[in-house]
Formats: structure tokens, sequence, C-alpha cells
């Protein structure tokens, strides 16, 4: 069985786009939960009045033998500039993904 879940959400006015889709699968006992997330942001440089944010990575990865789960984390941010017809613009960029396991006993059908 696979659930999808997709939504694109984009804001003009505050130059801002959302992208979030999520995933459930259960495929041979183990149900696996995925969760993506995209964010990016647009914003014009005058006179190098905006300081870019430092860029990062995150990685988290968890495993459970007693109740037989995992997890794992991943978010990314960075940054980069772009010059179009002399305008200077900053975009900024997050992106996260998590994934869950977990053991589904046989017969369960749990949402």
């Amino acid at each position: 069985m696979r659930s999808l879940l997709f939504k694109n959400l984009t804001s003009n006015d505050k130059h801002r786009k959302i992208i979030v889709s999520s995933e459930i699968v259960d495929k041979k006992g183990v149900r696996s939960v995925t969760h993506r997330h995209f964010v990016c942001l647009v914003k014009e440089i005058k006179d190098d009045e905006i300081i870019a944010p430092a860029p990062y990575v995150y990685v988290l990865k968890e495993h459970n033998s007693k109740d037989q789960t995992g997890r794992f984390f991943c978010k990314i941010k960075g940054n980069m500039h772009v010059a179009v017809e002399k305008r200077v613009f900053l975009i900024v960029f997050m992106h996260t993904l998590r994934i869950n396991l977990e053991l589904v006993p046989a017969g369960v059908k749990k949402h």
C-alpha cells in the first residue's frame, strides 16, 4: 500500500516557494513514512544590506532494536547570489528529509 501527499505553495508577493511531499509505504511488514520539505526565498540585495547566513548540514540517524524502529533526519541550509540585469539577488534555501521506519505486525492496518 502507498499513500502520497504533495503540496506546492508559491507566494509571489513574498518571493517564497514551499514544496512539501509525504509518502507512506507498507511493504513486507515495514511501514516507511517519508517527509520532504523544501523552502526557497528570494531577496534583492541593495548596497550589500543583506548578509547571507552560513550554510550547514545536519544529519541524525537512530535505530531502536527493542522497538524495531528507525529514524533518519537530514537538514540542509544554503544560499547563493544571482545577478540578473545589474540586479543582485540572494536565494536562501532549506531542504529537510525525515524518514521513519517501524515494524507493522501482520494484519494490522493503521495510518
